[in-house]
């Protein structure tokens, strides 16, 4: 009797302790402070993560007590990646809260090969955004693909600012590596948004800018697909910029856009190109032997260096004879 007695005991002390662990756990770190801090949570981020960075930060007490309070609250899944105001005068329990809902900013991923008007359109799903003026003031190709932290409250200055300065960077990487390479920032640029939109696998962006380098620099008209599809436009009944199956009227279409009926490079960028199109713009080599390519059902690459070789590669890999 004496031993249920004793163990009753200990495991009201242990009860006693652990609330009171608990409670000072909870509690606000210094609740006379009256700054803030940005405090930024990564898409995919893990709560064990987040915790032990909040720790650090010293914006809670204790990482087993939040850590409980969080599985208690059931808000482990509800947890928004983003930027969160919190402050050390916050309890526990406030700061768990603050991390749910209302982020100081957003994520917006801006993917490869979009024109500005594409950009434009996802902005203004996020933000409050007027997608003609930002159409007006951004520029074709410097809208850089990537996932980017933007204040709810930005302005269209300021997002144009972050994208360029986005740009000038990834740009600034990819020029340094090909040191030797004369060509313009602005035939690099525009050469990459064409590889851009036609390349779909990697290992072929450095022998489609090739061949497109090669045909430009020999004043041949380009005949890409993708020129016509830009200045073609917006498409009402695909709801798309980029129409999927272009007539034989519209490889006609009066455009300088139009690399089939003008030679050479399109006058500007056509969409954003990513970090590996450029480099493959830096690298491109118009000593190439290849003067055509093909793409297959599957988006493969097949060059040629003659007219019959291509006219070869049709029939073998678009037509199926």
């Amino acid at each position: 009797m004496k031993k249920v007695r004793i163990f009753v005991l200990i495991l009201l002390l242990f009860g006693l302790i652990s609330y009171f662990v608990f409670q000072e756990g909870s509690l606000a770190v210094d609740k006379t402070n009256q700054g803030t801090v940005v405090f930024v949570i990564n898409k995919g981020e893990g709560l064990y993560s987040i915790t032990k960075r909040l720790s650090t930060e010293q914006l809670i007490r204790n990482r087993l007590v939040f850590l409980f309070l969080a599985k208690k609250m059931g808000i482990e899944k509800k947890i928004q990646a983003g930027d969160f105001r919190l402050s050390k005068k916050m309890t526990a329990e406030e700061i768990a809260q603050a991390l749910t809902h209302g982020t100081v900013d957003e994520w917006i991923t801006v993917v490869e090969g979009l024109r500005k008007e594409e950009v434009a359109q996802q902005l203004s799903e996020q933000f409050a955004v007027n997608q003609i003026s930002f159409i007006e003031q951004s520029k074709e190709g410097r809208l850089f693909p990537d996932t980017y932290l933007i204040p709810k409250s930005a302005t269209l200055t300021t997002i144009n600012k972050l994208f360029e300065s986005t740009f000038q960077k990834k740009f600034a990487q990819a020029r340094a590596q090909y040191p030797f390479v004369k060509r313009s920032d602005r035939d690099v640029l525009i050469l990459a948004s064409l590889i851009e939109r036609e390349a779909k696998f990697s290992d072929d962006r450095r022998l489609i800018g090739s061949i497109i380098l090669k045909r430009a620099e020999n004043d041949w008209p380009l005949q890409l697909d993708a020129t016509v599809q830009y200045a073609l436009g917006y498409q009402r009944n695909e709801k798309t910029w980029w129409k999927r199956d272009l007539t034989t009227e519209d490889l006609k279409v009066d455009s300088t856009y139009n690399t089939y009926t003008h030679a050479g490079l399109p006058p500007a960028p056509i969409c954003s190109p990513s970090l590996d199109s450029i480099r493959a713009a830096f690298a491109a080599d118009m000593n190439t032997p290849y003067f055509y390519y093909v793409s297959d059902k599957t988006g493969k690459v097949h060059p040629a260096k003659t007219l019959e070789e291509h006219n070869a590669n049709i029939k073998k890999y678009i037509d199926g004879v």
